[in-house]
Order: C-alpha cells, then sequence, then structure tokens
C-alpha cells in the first residue's frame, strides 16, 4: 500500500483465506449446543455466472470430481441458477458428513480460484436447521475471508436479525465474523434456505 493510498483511505481488499471452511464442522458444535441448529447436509458455491469454453470446463472437472466421491450415496452435484442470475453449485451429503461437505465446498472454490475464475466468486454457505424448522446458513463471504449468519423467516422476504445476532455471539470464538453487518447480504432464494 503507497503512501497516495493511505491519504485517500484506500484499502487493499482481503485476500480470501479458504481454509477457514474447515472450521465450519466445530462451529457446527458449537452452533448445536447454543442454539440447537444442525446441519442439513447441503451446502452451496455461489458464483457470478460466466459464458464460455473455459467456465464450462472448469465447472465439467468439479463436477466430475465431486459426483466421483463415492460415499456421496449416489446423489449428483447440482448447478443451479437463481432468480437474481447468479449460479449456485450445491452438494448434498448426509447431515452428519459436514467435514465431507467442506471438503466439497472447499474444492469447488480451489478448482475456481486456480483456473482463474476466482472474480465470479461470491460467496460459499452450509444450511443448517432446529427442531422447530427454522432454517440457517453460516454464509463465507470469498472476497472478505468472513463468516455472517443468514436466518430467513417463513415464505417471504425477512429475516431474523435476532437469531442472526445471537449466533454470531455464539460462534465468535469459532470463526472469523464479519464485523460489517451491512455486508450481511440477504442470500433469497439460496439452495436448502
Amino acid at each position: 500500500m503507497g503512501f497516495l493510498d493511505i491519504l485517500l483511505g484506500r484499502t487493499r481488499p482481503v485476500a480470501p483465506d479458504l481454509d477457514a471452511l474447515f472450521a465450519l464442522p466445530s462451529a457446527a458444535v458449537t452452533l448445536e449446543a447454543a442454539a440447537g441448529f444442525r446441519p442439513t447436509g447441503l451446502g452451496a458455491v455461489c458464483f457470478a455466472t460466466v459464458e464460455g469454453a473455459a467456465f464450462e470446463q472448469t465447472h465439467r472437472e468439479v463436477q466430475a470430481l465431486l459426483d466421483a466421491d463415492t460415499e456421496r450415496g449416489g446423489v449428483p452435484v447440482e448447478l443451479s441458477l437463481d432468480s437474481y442470475g447468479y449460479s449456485w453449485l450445491i452438494s448434498r451429503r448426509p447431515p452428519d458428513q459436514l467435514p465431507q461437505l467442506v471438503n466439497d465446498l472447499h474444492a469447488v472454490n480451489s478448482s475456481m480460484e486456480v483456473n482463474g475464475f476466482g472474480p465470479q466468486l461470491l460467496c460459499s454457505l452450509a444450511s443448517f436447521e432446529d427442531e422447530r424448522g427454522r432454517r440457517l446458513a453460516l454464509v463465507y463471504l470469498y472476497k472478505r475471508g468472513t463468516f455472517y449468519p443468514f436466518a430467513p423467516l417463513g415464505s417471504g422476504e425477512q429475516r431474523d436479525s435476532a437469531l442472526e445476532l445471537q449466533v454470531k455471539a455464539a460462534l465468535a470464538d469459532d470463526l472469523r465474523t464479519e464485523p460489517d453487518l451491512g455486508r450481511w447480504f440477504p442470500v433469497w432464494g439460496a439452495p436448502g434456505l
């Protein structure tokens, strides 16, 4: 960072730390103890849709890599497009296989990054549910290297802010949480929510 950048208040973007995803299994233990949420076995990586042969090849490689995993139980990785035009690569595992789900998310992010599609990566999420049927996602912001909880309410576009703040406090020692609440973007229509 140069002197002029300091004077003008510009900062460098935080480099993504994909290894932060590996903190999710221990955070899940804390989340269950503190708020009663358990993994659903669903995770997804969101990225800006890209056209072209290079991206299609990368997508096929990632899907083949994850589909080759015999522990998956025959459930293929899915590609879905949401109503906002973003793509989601969805991985499903049995709920007790959160570490394997995290490996899937890490593999997708790493493959996209290595093949030059890092700028298109937006976020990754792991889905959780409590006994009352409330849904929650722990969302990893790729460009910020931080997590935040997202808890949608019912079928409309409303969120349970109190629950999100409760989860943030409970996971303070487990995950690097995004300090700027303005960056806790709603992921309406995200898989598993």
